[in-house]
């Protein structure tokens, strides 16, 4: 039976990109229309071009030289933004890490409802929540990345965000998985939590799937063969 999102089950990274309702080059709309609060700059067009320099510069600064010693003056040197200008979007580097951790939030907790349909089987649900999570890793690693690597050097508050968006994802995916097989809350927290370590292994150790010249299909129909043999279903 066809998935709401028009995809048939264990769709491939091609046809999810056909599809995908957060296509990359709208984000920077998402971006704006989620922090318009906080945005001084109201002119959309200039806003979108201007959020999409800062967040590459960012994700480029923060590899580089890493996100706790990037400051806001590389980050306007880098951008070509004035300081001025910068502090139209953001006030701190905590408001740009918030920008990022909300979206990634965000599209967290939207994925299973794309697959929540009560005629769907229940492991289809659950393979298909995983199989976007990883598709939309490798569509917005950057993003995945920054979130995974520089929430350690956050604010006490943020670090709280980053940490909720996580135990967000497990909760989701522990719902799932109680949904395909009778098991205790802990059983299925845990096989939660090991679902995610091998997600974040994709999209934050890419160098050790390119050196086997493993494709992202490859690595997300693996990924559903070892949930069906661990819920042992066919």
């Amino acid at each position: 039976m066809p998935l709401s999102l028009g995809l048939e089950p264990r769709f491939t990274f091609a046809q999810f990109k056909r599809i995908n309702p957060i296509p990359p080059d709208t984000l920077w709309e998402l971006v704006y229309a989620r922090n318009a609060h906080a945005i001084t700059v109201k002119r959309v067009p200039v806003a979108l071009a201007n959020l999409r320099a800062i967040f590459e510069a960012s994700f480029q600064l923060a590899n580089q030289v890493g996100f706790g010693a990037m400051t806001l003056r590389d980050l306007s040197k880098a951008t070509g933004l004035s300081m001025g200008g910068l502090y139209g979007y953001l006030q701190s580097k905590d408001a740009l890490a918030a920008m990022v951790e909300d979206l990634i939030r965000h599209i967290g907790g939207e994925i299973p409802r794309w697959f929540d349909e009560a005629s769907l089987a229940p492991l289809v649900r659950l393979d298909s929540s995983l199989r976007a999570h990883v598709f939309m890793s490798e569509l917005l690693q950057p993003w995945f990345y920054f979130v995974y690597m520089e929430s350690r050097v956050l604010e006490a508050d943020q670090r709280k965000v980053a940490r909720a968006a996580e135990v967000d994802f497990q909760a989701a995916m522990a719902r799932q998985i109680r949904q395909v097989r009778e098991m205790g809350d802990r059983e299925a927290f845990l096989l939660a939590a090991h679902l995610q370590s091998v997600i974040q292994d994709w999209y934050v150790k890419r160098w050790k799937y390119r050196a086997e010249k493993i494709s992202v299909d490859e690595f997300a129909n693996s990924l559903s063969a070892m949930v069906a043999a661990q819920l042992r279903v066919e």
